[in-house]
């Protein structure tokens, strides 16, 4: 964006007519037919500069605090509209920010005033695969930190467009919708149902839509690596779904992880709305030469197919948001996430010669916070959930193994390492308890307490976590850990977690975040929100979120001796300086409130969403020369390798409902007439 709003500064400044773009963007301000800010009275340039100077003028003289209402008339007899502000005071400093824009354009004050324009109001959020639900799914396969992501995200975001709706003088009621998948065999969640409100939220819903075929509805839970041949036709449905309870299109598109990536770009495509992209994880970076050994992966993981969904999603994308510089353009170590995208092979398939361009202005850092209200220190002793304490005490310390968890902890005073995740290669849970068995000074020290998947191999459906099941029992077994290791099965109680991480922090513990490679790492973010040291791997955005030594403690997964060595180092300078660790708490929690929050991330997001609404129109015929060379690429590739992908079987049976959708208006865009939108959208 500030490479943007430079460029468009320079633009300005060396002519005064490359204005009309922004003019003709604020000429189609509008919401359900309703004109914002300005009407076509003001079809010039220079008949907006003339109106900017006289409403500046007149609110000059008002009191700061008038409601807009009182001088609405007058703005109207200028061609001027609501949405400059709530009170006088703030259209002021609304209309001298584009009157600056227009007369002096610096990229300060670009941004500062397209931040301002109504533009947003509806957003949907794609995320189709996995057990999406607010309630028992955390432990289910597929369903992890990218929900924990996506509904702190949208309470973030209402918050924030509650605020600027209402400092805009506007009365409209946003929304936002998650769209995910509908899934009949639900397991005790809720992801039967299709319409849910999002708890802690006035305007917020999931919607679910089914995955459909041919021969009917699909009741069972399908792996994210197994889920290309029914995303073509789900956005279809989504998409009409999405117009009726919107009664209209979008105004912002966000797709998270591949297929809701991929998702969101056919439906923004065909809609024509802004579209923004979340990786959360691009697979490629995350096992070892998976391009070039595609063939060899591609039965258990479809790579062909991810990685081409990747490539189309990225470059049909209006901007790109990331957690950390790392994600774009890696460390000195090791390249970023899409920098290794920018050229690769996968032989006998493809190679991209240019796949995504890391230096297009469309990559922007909005970095997530954690809820919190749930995840705060462990300090505040007047907000702590004392009544978890006795449920905590008997998950972390009783002898006795049941099935929520194995081993026991002989030493209570002993400070505990703690880590969360899921239970995969890449997350490398088995890698931490392995360095825990091997060295001696650290079990000498500490005790070791990991959250991760099933105990009991035979509850898991997912490849790659019943092997690291098996492997954690392998591992206890061979370094005769019980007594020093507590294992405890998936916790989907967030609230409950949070105090978790507090307990531990009364111990004088710390968290350790072992992956292999971390997107971002937003378990490393609730533990620093809690007070807790972290040690997270430097291959990814935990590095970025950590100031080495400061703030907590980088470690490499590669080199487990090494970390497992730093870790104790660290509990044995606390053993001798009472003080170090609270020196270190606190770093952490003042790196947390500097930057990661999610009012800092909804502000960025949807300044973004603005912007880049913006900066499409301006770029309008490149961006519709590259949608044809992506369609032609959807059509040839991607279907093709998505029909390779073996489909499960399905049922005709009706879908079943836990309850009644809310009732919507009555809207001039009905399912029955947007389905007809659809038919041929990627013919």
């Amino acid at each position: 964006m500030q490479f943007i709003s430079k460029f468009l500064s320079s633009k300005l400044s060396e002519n005064p007519k490359n204005a009309k773009p922004l003019l003709d963007y604020l000429l189609a301000l509008n919401h359900r037919g309703e004109k914002l800010m300005i009407n076509g009275f003001l079809n010039t340039v220079s008949r907006l500069q003339s109106a900017l100077i006289l409403a500046e003028v007149f609110v000059s003289n008002l009191p700061k605090n008038m409601p807009f209402e009182k001088f609405e008339q007058r703005f109207q007899e200028w061609g001027l509209e609501k949405g400059w502000g709530d009170t006088a005071e703030r259209v002021k400093e609304t209309v001298n920010s584009l009157s600056e824009v227009l007369q002096c354009p610096d990229p300060v004050n670009i941004e500062k005033f397209l931040g301002r324009v109504p533009a947003i109001f509806n957003i949907v959020i794609f995320s189709p695969h996995g057990y999406f639900g607010q309630a028992d799914v955390l432990g289910l396969p597929d369903t992890g930190g990218q929900v924990v992501y996506i509904l702190d995200q949208v309470r973030a975001f209402e918050e924030e467009m509650l605020l600027r709706i209402k400092q805009q003088g506007l009365t409209i009621t946003p929304r936002i919708l998650v769209v995910t998948r509908l899934i009949p065999e639900a397991r005790g969640t809720k992801c039967n149902q299709e319409l849910e409100a999002i708890l802690n939220t006035k305007h917020s819903h999931i919607l679910r839509v089914p995955f459909r075929t041919e021969t009917g509805v699909l009741h069972q839970w399908v792996s994210r690596f197994d889920i290309y041949p029914y995303l073509e036709r789900y956005a279809r449905d989504a998409a009409a779904k999405v117009l009726d309870i919107l009664e209209g299109k979008p105004d912002l598109i966000i797709g998270n992880y591949t297929d809701g990536n991929l998702v969101a770009s056919l439906v923004a495509s065909k809609l024509g709305v802004t579209q923004g992209t979340i990786a959360h994880a691009l697979e490629k970076t995350k096992y070892e030469d998976s391009d070039v050994k595609w063939k060899e992966l591609d039965p258990k993981y479809h790579f062909s197919c991810q990685f081409t969904a990747d490539m189309i999603s990225m470059n049909t994308s209006d901007f790109i948001i990331t957690s950390t510089y790392q994600e774009i353009a890696g460390s000195k170590d090791r390249p970023g996430q899409y920098e290794s995208h920018n050229a690769f092979t996968m032989p006998g398939l493809c190679r991209f010669a240019s796949g995504i361009n890391v230096f297009d202005p469309k990559f922007n850092i909005a970095s997530p916070g954690a809820d919190q209200s749930v995840y705060f220190p462990h300090t505040q002793k007047h907000r702590r959930l004392t009544s978890f304490h006795p449920a905590i005490e008997e998950l972390l310390y009783s002898k006795q193994d049941n099935d929520e968890h194995i081993g026991f902890l002989a030493d209570k005073r002993k400070p505990i390492i703690f880590s969360m995740a899921r239970l995969d290669t890449v997350k490398n849970i088995t890698g931490l308890v392995e360095w825990y068995g091997k060295n001696s000074r650290l079990r000498e020290l500490v005790n070791l307490v990991v959250v991760a998947g099933f105990l009991d191999p035979s509850k898991s459906k997912d490849r790659e976590e019943i092997s690291e099941i098996k492997k954690m029992h392998s591992l206890i077994d061979k370094y005769q850990l019980k007594g020093q290791l507590r294992w405890i099965a998936a916790q989907n109680d967030r609230v409950r977690n949070g105090e978790l991480y507090r307990c531990i922090a009364d111990t004088k513990g710390a968290f350790v975040q072992p992956a292999l490679y971390e997107a971002f790492g937003l378990t490393v973010i609730e533990a620093m929100n809690c007070g807790l040291p972290t040690f997270a791997t430097n291959q990814g955005g935990p590095a970025e979120i950590i100031v080495d030594g400061v703030s907590g403690f980088h470690i490499d997964p590669t080199k487990g001796d090494e970390s497992s060595n730093k870790i104790a180092d660290f509990f044995a300078k606390c053993r001798e300086d009472s003080s170090y660790w609270n020196r270190v708490s606190t770093a952490g929690l003042q790196r947390i409130n500097e930057c990661y929050t999610w009012k800092i991330y909804a502000t960025k997001v949807l300044n973004m969403g603005t912007f880049y609404g913006f900066w499409r129109q301006l770029n309008k015929e490149e961006k519709q020369a590259k949608q044809r060379y992506v369609k032609l690429f959807y059509n040839l590739q991607f279907r093709k390798l998505a029909k390779t992908v073996p489909a499960v079987d399905s049922t005709s049976e009706a879908v079943p409902v836990s309850s009644k959708p809310l009732t919507r208006p009555s809207s001039q865009i009905t399912r029955r007439q947007a389905l007809p939108l659809f038919p041929e959208i990627f013919a």
